[in-house]
């Protein structure tokens, strides 16, 4: 299955590297992509628990699906 979420924090290039590494080594997660303009991540899994441990992940380094707490202290300003 094939799914995309929005995260939070996502800001540059390096953010998208990390992401795209980390997702990675995530049994059952494949193709990953992300949208750094649309603030998107998408990827291929292949059971709910996959997903899930794919959320786990993201909210881990510090990019939780919007929606989600987020832990880190917001340092965008409008």
């Amino acid at each position: 299955m094939r799914t995309t979420v929005h995260i939070q924090n996502l800001e540059s290039c390096g953010c998208v590297a990390t992401i795209v590494t980390r997702l990675s080594l995530v049994k059952n997660i494949t193709e990953v992509e992300v949208d750094l303009n649309a603030r998107t991540v998408t990827f291929d899994f292949h059971t709910k628990h996959d997903f899930e441990r794919a959320k786990e992940m993201l909210s881990m380094i510090g990019y939780p699906i919007i929606g989600k707490e987020n832990k880190l202290p917001s340092n965008i300003k409008p």
